[in-house]
């Protein structure tokens, strides 16, 4: 979690939403392509470096792979970002709601925090530097809570993300409506036949195609998109019918 308020104040970005899970984790920032691909890359050298350090381990993240994604406010695409990385942890089992998971934003907006915090200036330079396992200057306003992490209400703007969703229904909307919420949920309302023919009607009557195999990447992400919402249909139930793989079902219906 300190690497992050680290790696935030070394580059040019507003982040606007993380969250570190056991095998990856997510950003949503505001930044130029570039500056993104640097500010991800300085966090994984970052990290490396400390785990390097504690368990004599070398190369842990250089190949792991980066997916940039550009969103936009004109189309909603960086409100189903910003609710696709809060419900990760409870699309993978690990807590009851975004806000229970505390290595990220899940509890940040539309909230009143319930912890107790001390600016970074309080502590000694050394132990600051202990902290954070780093001799960057960090801000001195930085809030520090009894774990002994950097809040993300130091470095997060919270307040952005609140103007964009305007309201906390608005964004628990988006929260239960992500991808990742329809696969914690087990029963489709509908069944496998009927949302197969209703797969290929769509085909037919939107894109003059017989069926998926003819259409090009937008295309499937737009049919798959309107049997989420039309069917309540989640990612197994997708692939189920389709073919294609849970995983790749997840990116069709996250595609901006």
């Amino acid at each position: 979690m300190n690497h992050v308020a680290v790696v935030a104040t070394l580059f040019p970005v507003k982040i606007y939403s993380f969250i570190l899970m056991s095998n990856h984790i997510h950003f949503v920032v505001g930044a130029s392509e570039n500056v993104a691909a640097d500010f991800v890359n300085g966090f994984k050298k970052k990290y490396s470096q400390y785990f390097s350090h504690k368990y004599s381990s070398k190369e842990l993240l250089r190949r792991n792979p980066v997916d940039l994604r550009r969103l936009y406010l004109s189309d909603e695409s960086f409100e189903r970002a910003v609710a696709y990385v809060q419900m990760n942890s409870v699309a993978a089992n690990v807590c009851i709601s975004p806000a229970a998971y505390s290595w990220g934003t899940g509890n940040l907006f539309f909230s009143d925090p319930n912890v107790k915090v001390s600016r970074l200036d309080s502590l000694e330079k050394r132990t600051q530097q202990r902290l954070v396992h780093s001799k960057v200057f960090l801000p001195q306003d930085f809030l520090v809570d009894e774990r002994g992490y950097i809040s993300p209400f130091s470095y997060v703007d919270i307040r952005f993300v609140e103007s964009v969703f305007k309201t906390p229904k608005r964004m628990n909307y988006f929260l239960q409506h992500s991808s990742k919420a329809a696969a914690t949920r087990t029963i489709p309302t509908f069944k496998d036949q009927l949302v197969s023919s209703a797969i290929t009607d769509l085909c037919g009557s939107v894109y003059k195609k017989a069926g998926l195999k003819e259409l090009d990447e937008n295309q499937i992400a737009y049919v798959l998109k309107q049997v989420r919402y039309r069917f309540s249909s989640d990612p197994n139930q997708i692939s189920r019918v389709t073919g294609i793989s849970p995983d790749a079902v997840v990116k069709y219906l996250d595609a901006f």
